[in-house]
């Protein structure tokens, strides 16, 4: 649980990281050589526009390096107050990574992320206490039964009893997980497990939530209930962000959109900004590239006989 709760945040010593925030709907093109002080982000940062106050999450020159690799450079990023937001990208794109950052869950190399104004890395506790998250690879106390788990999540948050029994009570119906809340988290399926972690990602009624693959192994039902979950949150003026794969479900489901590859953002805006005339998927593949046509293949299509 302490894994997305209350994640212990080390101050960040250094300044943000200066990179222009992206303009909606516009791209750097898919492939573009890292910047020549990549492999040393201590280098003196260009000058950057202050972050955006106002919004759910403002990022501004987010830099993370795991050994050679450069998992996130110079990333900036506004999600609007009160949108439903999707972060798309290939795997290792850096959305997983950039979302560990924002939420206080991984301490950046540089840059700075605020949410709702507050300073995730100088005022951690105050910032976490309006985050819900669902990060990626979820690790729960799953020898506590769903409701268990669900109360304890309340509970740590520093809620009364009985609120968080009936808030627990409110999220397993809603999650179709009541009939399962005596059952021991060990044993829930995946779906099951995505979707008790979401309620307790939501039992102190958050003001953004960012949730990393939340609909990953939810099956079509489960997913619609989520996405009519988030949809009535957004509704009441919270704001969310959702990393996916599923391009026609953002397209759908989300108001705005960014586009992540190589550790960068390609393009981001309303979703009809970003895809411009084109299905959102189309625009995605044009702007991350690497499709193969699979003539290489061309054999599968033959009788072994």
């Amino acid at each position: 649980m302490r894994n997305y709760l209350y994640a212990v945040a080390v101050p960040q010593t250094t300044g943000p990281t200066p990179n222009p925030a992206p303009t909606p709907g516009t791209a750097v093109p898919p492939g573009t050589a890292l910047p020549a002080d990549a492999a040393t982000p201590t280098a003196a940062p260009p000058e950057l526009p202050p972050p955006d106050f106002t919004a759910a999450l403002s990022l501004r020159g987010l830099w993370k390096r795991f050994g050679q690799l450069i998992a996130v450079h110079n990333l900036c990023l506004d999600v609007p107050r009160g949108s439903f937001f999707g972060l798309v990208g290939p795997n290792g794109a850096g959305k997983t990574t950039a979302l560990s950052m924002a939420t206080g869950l991984l301490r950046p190399d540089r840059g700075s992320a605020h949410v709702l104004g507050l300073d995730m890395w100088r005022k951690t506790l105050q910032a976490k206490r309006i985050l819900g998250v669902l990060p990626d690879s979820v690790r729960l106390f799953d020898r506590l039964t769903g409701a268990q788990l669900v109360t304890y999540a309340g509970l740590l948050r520093g809620m009364d009893r009985p609120t968080v029994h009936q808030r627990t009570a409110d999220l397993l119906a809603a999650f179709d997980l009541a009939a399962d809340r005596d059952k021991y988290v060990v044993d829930y399926s995946a779906g099951m497990t995505k979707k008790v972690a979401l309620a307790c990602a939501m039992i102190h009624a958050p003001s953004v939530l960012v949730l990393d693959e939340p609909f990953e192994s939810v099956d079509p039902v489960g997913a619609a209930n989520i996405r009519d979950i988030l949809q009535n949150f957004v509704a009441g003026g919270g704001s969310v962000v959702v990393s996916s794969h599923v391009m026609d479900l953002v397209q759908r489901m989300c108001s705005h959109v960014a586009i992540i590859a190589h550790g960068h953002v390609l393009a981001a805006g309303t979703v009809d900004q970003v895809r411009g005339q084109q299905s959102l998927e189309d625009r995605y593949v044009e702007l991350v590239g690497g499709r193969k046509e699979g003539e290489a293949l061309a054999w599968l299509g033959h009788s072994s006989a």
